[in-house]
C-alpha cells in the first residue's frame, strides 16, 4: 500500500487526523476481510454516535472499532477504548439492528488497532470480543 500523510495526533490538523483515520480504516477493513469478514456498514451514524465497521463473521455481527494512531508517543491506539465507550459501541450496535431488523444469533465488539509508523509498514492489531 502507498505511504500517506502521517502526523503526531496532538497538534494535528483536522484534515490530518481525518486523512490518518480513514487510512486506518481501510487497512483494518482489509485485514478484517482476508480474515474471512464481510463488510455489512461503513461509517454508521445517528445522533447517538457513529459505527465504524460493521461486518458478518459467520453467524455473528461484529462491530468494530478502528483507533489508528502515528506512533505510540501518547498510548496504543487500543488504549483509546476503555469501558465506556464499549458500553457506548453496544448500545449503538443495537440501534443499528433496530433499524436493520436483523437478529443476529450473537453481537460481537471488536478493536482495530492500526499503528502507522513514518515508515514501514502499518501495524494492525486485532483484539476480539471486548467490552
Amino acid at each position: 500500500m502507498p505511504a500517506e500523510p502521517t502526523s503526531p495526533q496532538p497538534g494535528a490538523t483536522a484534515a490530518q487526523k481525518t486523512a490518518l483515520g480513514a487510512y486506518g480504516e481501510r487497512v483494518a477493513l482489509r485485514h478484517l476481510t482476508e480474515q474471512g469478514m464481510q463488510l455489512l456498514d461503513r461509517n454508521w451514524r445517528c445522533e447517538a454516535g457513529e459505527l465504524d465497521l460493521v461486518l458478518k463473521d459467520g453467524r455473528a455481527l461484529v462491530v468494530c472499532e478502528v483507533k489508528t494512531r502515528s506512533s505510540n508517543a501518547f498510548g496504543s491506539p487500543l488504549e483509546g477504548v476503555d469501558a465506556e465507550k464499549a458500553q457506548r459501541l453496544r448500545r449503538l450496535a443495537a440501534r443499528w439492528v433496530e433499524q436493520r431488523g436483523v437478529h443476529p444469533p450473537e453481537i460481537r465488539i471488536d478493536l482495530v488497532g492500526v499503528l502507522r509508523p513514518r515508515s514501514g509498514a502499518a501495524r494492525v492489531e486485532h483484539v476480539r470480543g471486548v467490552g
